[in-house]
């Protein structure tokens, strides 16, 4: 589901007229945020749209990634707890185990107690799920190179220090929308 909610970024002007009814609305902030979330929304479609055709979700697939990269010293996957996986995918414990439950479910992980502490569970990645996304990450790839394909290399790095920048500033705001801490330029 879109964040954006518009499937066009108001024009320039009409920000510009909103402005004399509100004040604190600074029309090329505006701008440039809506054209954050409306990029965004376009890219979610994008890998959406594959993920959709191999019937797994933005979430099921994260956490699926998550395992793929949680390498040991020897560079196999190791397995995590749930709430290390929760931890690592920003969802909450509850939404985790759904997401495990049907990954597991679905053969793609296993869910086995831990070697150390048989109180906890270990999540790790099966043959099955290493073979979903085999088959899943040339066309994910392929798609993020497509998206891409329109900037050169030095567009790339600046897009993603601008784009750092703007994340540094929305971890800066709390959720009560008060500023933590200034932004560093």
């Amino acid at each position: 589901m879109p964040l954006l909610m518009l499937k066009n970024v108001p024009r320039y002007e009409c920000l510009l007229e909103a402005a004399k009814e509100f004040p604190d609305l600074d029309p090329s902030a505006c701008e440039a945020f809506l054209h954050i979330l409306h990029v965004g929304d376009e890219c979610f479609r994008v890998t959406e749209t594959n993920l959709n055709r191999h019937n797994i979700s933005q979430g099921r697939f994260g956490v699926l990634m998550i395992l793929l990269n949680n390498c040991r010293n020897d560079g196999q996957p190791s397995a995590l707890s749930p709430a290390e996986l929760a931890e690592r995918t920003g969802v909450t414990r509850a939404t985790i185990t759904g997401l495990i439950d049907t990954l597991e479910r679905d053969g793609l992980v296993t869910r086995s107690p831990d070697a150390v502490d048989r109180r906890m569970m270990e999540v790790s990645l099966t043959e099955k799920g290493r073979a979903a996304l085999h088959e899943i990450l040339p066309e994910h790839f392929r798609r993020m190179s497509s998206l891409m394909q329109s900037l050169d290399e030095g567009e790339r790095k600046l897009l993603v220090q601008l784009l750092n920048k703007v994340r540094e500033q929305a971890s800066a705001i709390s959720p009560t929308g008060s500023i933590l801490a200034p932004a560093t330029v």
